[in-house]
């Protein structure tokens, strides 16, 4: 038998023993004592993968939701776990509309074809469709693409570039 090749027989057993709830792990023990092979747990899920089957649902234990004074404490039933229906929350899906902007900068806001040799590049807008990007402006740190107080902030803090002296003051501010 050649590697990531399963005969019909075998990908025909893995389908019956998914349906039956079993885990890819017993799975591959059941293929393996009945027809003589040597497949891994791991073997299995991918060829399972590759054959539309979706991942078993994993058990978790039920979520205890706090009661109030006075109220009796409930416990929420499991809901069955639908394979298909196995997405993100719709918050996840949506993009993040906080940043973060270095406050000791008053950026000047100039069109990148209006920027002088030694202007800081440090993007701002851009976000939304059509928001025309603008740049800092202020004059560069040598060696760098930006002024000092954005050359810090892009820095890592491990970094030697990043230990100039001088606290960096950061908010948060909404994109919207």
């Amino acid at each position: 038998m050649e590697p990531g090749h399963w005969p019909s027989e075998h990908s025909d057993a893995l389908r019956d023993y998914f349906l039956k709830g079993m885990s890819h792990a017993e799975i591959g023990r059941q293929i393996n004592a009945r027809f003589g092979t040597a497949y891994t747990r791991n073997a299995v899920a991918g060829r399972a993968k590759r054959l539309g089957l979706a991942a078993p649902a994993r058990m978790t234990s039920p979520s205890i939701v706090p009661s109030l004074p006075g109220e009796a404490c409930l416990i929420s039933p499991r809901q069955p776990a639908l394979p298909s229906l196995n997405l993100p929350p719709k918050s996840a899906m949506e993009p993040a509309r906080l940043k973060l902007r270095c406050v000791g900068v008053q950026p000047r806001l100039i069109p990148l074809v209006e920027l002088a040799r030694r202007d800081c590049r440090y993007p701002y807008g851009g976000d939304k469709d059509g928001e025309e990007i603008t740049f800092c402006g202020h004059p560069r740190q040598p060696g760098s693409s930006y002024c000092a107080p954005h050359a810090r902030l892009t820095r890592r803090s491990g970094a030697a570039s990043a230990r100039a002296p001088g606290p960096i003051v950061l908010r948060l501010v909404s994109a919207a």
